[in-house]
């Protein structure tokens, strides 16, 4: 069985068998290849099935659009991305890693990184079910970063996440530009008075 499914992170779709999570980590894997190649408008499910060496049907009755495919990709980056271990670091030290974490999973990627922008605003059922759950991933990793129930707080570094991720897909801001500026942002949230601290 491959390693990420033995970790539990599997298509969203049905539960996949040794074999199924194979095929599966072929599509994933050949997406990134067929994205850097044909860009997110020329990625096709047809052209990844072929990179993978599966029929196109079969891609099919694992992801129903490329959008899923790509968020999968996604959701597979982050979940085999161990949560930091920071010790006895401060609560804004913490946010600040998960957030740099976060922020530069497909950052080396170019192609990869534009089209998981794109894929995640899709309306395919299979893509808001990834979203959630990425977006809960990202919402445990800051909670417990934070060590506290500050949940005004908490939607504020996720608004400030969401909100650079976006223009950083939309190529106003590099990766590092994101991370730096989520750095500088989240600790003037964190150390804003009024904010309850």
């Amino acid at each position: 069985m491959s390693e990420l499914a033995s970790t539990g992170v599997e298509a969203t779709r049905r539960r996949l068998t040794g074999k199924q999570a194979d095929t599966v980590d072929r599509l994933t894997a050949a997406a990134v290849e067929v994205l850097s190649r044909e860009g997110y408008a020329g990625t096709t499910i047809r052209l990844v099935a072929a990179a993978a060496g599966v029929g196109t049907a079969t891609a099919y009755t694992y992801f129903s659009s490329k959008e899923h495919l790509i968020s999968e990709v996604f959701w597979r980056r982050l979940m085999s991305t161990p949560p930091l271990e920071l010790g006895n670091a401060d609560p804004a030290t913490r946010v600040v890693a998960v957030l740099r974490q976060v922020s530069l999973l497909v950052a080396d990627e170019p192609a990869l990184a534009s089209a998981v922008s794109s894929a995640l605003l899709g309306d395919d059922p299979d893509v808001q079910h990834l979203r959630v759950r990425i977006g809960m991933e990202i919402r445990n990793r800051l909670s417990a970063a934070l060590e506290s129930r500050d949940p005004e707080r908490l939607s504020m570094l996720e608004l400030l996440y969401a909100g650079a991720l976006l223009q950083a897909g939309m190529g106003l801001l590099t990766y590092q530009e994101v991370a730096n500026l989520l750095e500088v942002s989240a600790r003037r949230i964190l150390a804003d008075p009024a904010s309850g601290s």
